[in-house]
């Protein structure tokens, strides 16, 4: 799967953007039955804003976790099976998936750039 970004906020918006769209690839590749591969990002303006410099700092100074592993319910063939109106209380979405072995550091926080 490829993406293209024009602006690309490193700190705070591209994390967010990794975790989405590799869980669309995992979904799509479900549902087309292949096997998830790669996930290529190309950011065009790709950035980290003056005042998230220290979170930055912070963040590269921490040792990396083990990798979780994503899990898709195999009920999901299509994608009616997607379909939101199932799900009527927030945890009902770990009905059909879930991070299994997740472990994270404690959150930096940071001010969303305008």
């Amino acid at each position: 799967m490829h993406m293209y970004q024009r602006s690309a906020d490193m700190f705070l918006g591209v994390p967010f953007n990794i975790a989405s769209y590799a869980l669309l690839l995992h979904i799509v590749a479900q549902l087309t039955n292949l096997e998830p591969d790669e996930l290529v990002m190309t950011l065009g303006d790709a950035h980290v804003v003056h005042n998230h410099f220290d979170a930055v700092k912070e963040q590269l100074g921490r040792e990396p976790l083990p990798l979780s592993k994503l899990w898709l319910s195999p009920e999901i063939k299509t994608l009616d099976d997607l379909n939101t109106a199932q799900f009527k209380e927030p945890n009902d979405i770990f009905k059909i998936l879930k991070l299994e072995d997740y472990q994270s550091h404690p959150a930096i926080k940071a001010e969303m750039g305008v």
